[in-house]
């Protein structure tokens, strides 16, 4: 069975079309017009072992970058379907240089973003790093899942936002493997 979710959305605004598979193997090919922000999705997906193809555009980086981010979070929560034999829970503690970062999550259904991410610098590269907390914040909603981040150290901003999608690929990728053990859902109430 395949765990792929396709979704396109088009406003006033923007024009997004997200592909993720969540069995496939790191590869990606991400098209937007904010070449952080591409860096960004292309670590999310080799670490977290998705095949993802983004391509974006739109009037302003903020409802570009924020409108991708709704889509890959409707496009994890299709492909994830009723969830059956998924792990359920993954985290991650990731290094990058001065970095440090801890992300873990809960598929659970229920959207609650926690993110503790300070950055010194007004931009990353072409992206404002405003938006990064703001970003993870609308993935993990429109996901429907727990997402916590904290970033525990690090002096270097680019760093910081690297190691955070990195970590979060990986506790991703942790959360919704499958395994043969697992028998239906991963809830004493038997629904996700």
């Amino acid at each position: 069975m395949s765990r792929i979710g396709r979704i396109r959305r088009k406003t006033e605004e923007t024009s997004v079309s997200v592909r993720i598979d969540l069995d496939g193997n790191g590869r990606a090919d991400i098209d937007t017009p904010i070449r952080f922000f591409n860096h960004l999705l292309t670590s999310f997906a080799k670490h977290g072992c998705f095949d993802l193809k983004i391509t974006a555009r739109g009037d302003f980086e903020h409802h570009i970058a924020e409108d991708t981010m709704i889509v890959l979070g409707e496009a994890i929560e299709r492909a994830l379907g009723k969830k059956v034999g998924i792990q359920r829970m993954g985290d991650a503690i990731v290094p990058m240089d001065d970095a440090l970062v801890l992300v873990a999550v809960d598929m659970s259904g229920r959207a609650f973003p926690d993110i503790e991410a300070r950055f010194a610098k007004r931009r990353l590269d072409d992206l404002s790093s405003d938006l990064v907390v703001h970003l993870l914040q609308t993935l993990a909603t429109n996901g429907r899942f727990n997402l916590h981040v904290k970033v525990l150290r690090g002096k270097n901003d680019h760093h910081k936002a690297e190691a955070i999608f990195k970590a979060l690929g990986v506790a991703l990728g942790k959360a919704v493997r499958t395994t043969s053990r697992r028998k239906g859902v991963p809830s004493t109430k038997g629904v996700l």
